[in-house]
């Protein structure tokens, strides 16, 4: 059976393929150390597997649920957006429960990409917006970002800008780890306003080492047409429990609801009140979890610096983004350092052409197994 021609302009995702090498590296009894992805290892709240237990023997709990998702879950959603961002959202019209933001990826590209159409993409930045854009036959136009790690608009082509439908962006932007702040949303938001751009934030590392989360939405009203992802997979550690949502103007909710309501039958009834407990976590349980991560990030800067690397102290999120020394390939560096001390992370060349010169490490992984790299790197030395 012939493959359907939208998948000639897409691969399979790198980590999947990746992945697949260093699990036989472990099979042949390689003590393989994985730093290269963003899955969280430690646990989501007590509340939360309390919650998904004391749902289990309710009547209806394996049954359909709604396509929107439960009352209660948008109005925790509402109330996340309410505590941590300070902006206001109708829990019936301005907030879609998704079975995780990368599925919104997809259901957003449907619902306003036309075959042709031109999408504004950071670079670098997740792979998947590009990969989305080319399935769904729009045309990937790729901006590069500025110092501050702002799209920098006076390098994107006049008519690329005139001619593109939608814009997104990343912020706490993955894989450089640089933040934004809430003049700088306005901005942003005026821009996009300008071109008649559809904005689209990707937010799932809003909490993660960083004192100040905020959300494109501060700019709900003042500007549009904008719309957030968000996602309890790494703020609350349930990334395979596969929770999300997507919050916006009530028309665009509503255009994104035609194609997730053809694409799955709603989320396990269980998961969404387990999801209700996580978005209730108070302040604190989120600044314990950043000690970790802090801790963590302290000691993997300890080993970029043993491996010559250079990482701004000023990243946020769950990655440490280093610059590899010059005439150096990062796909090389990446296969010398799985060879030769046993650890993986992951090219900068992944995430695009400006990538180039670039290793991300994860931050997921214990302190002990970055001391063990350490012990490895400085016993060859």
């Amino acid at each position: 059976m012939r493959e359907a021609n939208r998948l000639n302009s897409v691969s399979e995702y790198y980590f999947s393929k990746k992945l697949k090498e260093v699990k036989s590296l472990i099979a042949e009894g390689k003590p393989i150390i994985n730093m290269g992805i963003g899955s969280p290892d430690l646990n989501p709240p007590a509340e939360v597997t309390e919650a998904l237990i004391n749902t289990l023997s309710e009547p209806g709990v394996h049954g359909y649920q709604s396509y929107v998702g439960r009352e209660e879950l948008r109005t925790g959603f509402a109330d996340f957006y309410k505590t941590h961002y300070g902006v206001s959202l109708n829990a019936g019209t301005e907030i879609l429960p998704l079975m995780g933001s990368k599925e919104g990826i997809m259901h957003i590209s449907m619902a306003f990409v036309n075959p042709g159409d031109k999408v504004l993409i950071p670079n670098p930045g997740y792979p998947t917006y590009s990969s989305v854009t080319e399935l769904v036959g729009g045309n990937a136009v790729y901006y590069r970002l500025t110092p501050e790690g702002l799209p920098d608009f006076d390098h994107i082509d006049a008519r690329d800008l005139k001619e593109a439908v939608m814009m997104w962006v990343n912020y706490p932007h993955m894989p450089t780890g640089k933040s934004i702040t809430e003049d700088k949303w306005a901005v942003l938001a005026q821009k996009a306003q300008e071109f008649d751009l559809l904005l689209i934030n990707d937010n799932p590392y809003s909490f993660i080492g960083n004192d100040h989360p905020s959300s494109l939405l501060s700019q709900k009203g003042k500007y549009g047409p904008l719309l957030e992802l968000n996602s309890l997979s790494k703020v609350v550690n349930m990334a395979g429990w596969r929770v999300g949502s997507i919050q916006g103007d009530a028309g665009l909710i509503q255009s994104v609801l035609k194609v997730k309501s053809n694409m799955d039958s709603g989320m396990f009834m269980g998961i969404q009140r387990a999801a209700v407990a996580a978005l209730a976590q108070p302040k604190e349980w989120f600044d314990q979890l950043n000690k970790v991560y802090d801790q963590r990030r302290a000691k993997m800067e300890e080993l970029c610096q043993l491996l010559g690397l250079v990482s701004d102290p000023n990243q946020v999120g769950m990655f440490v983004w280093c610059r590899i020394p010059e005439n150096t390939n990062a796909e090389e560096l990446v296969e010398k350092y799985l060879s030769e001390y046993h650890f993986f992370i992951a090219p900068g060349t992944i995430f695009g052409s400006e990538g180039r010169g670039y290793v991300r490490f994860s931050l997921c992984i214990e302190i002990d197994q970055i001391e063990e790299v350490i012990k490895r790197i400085s016993k060859a030395s």
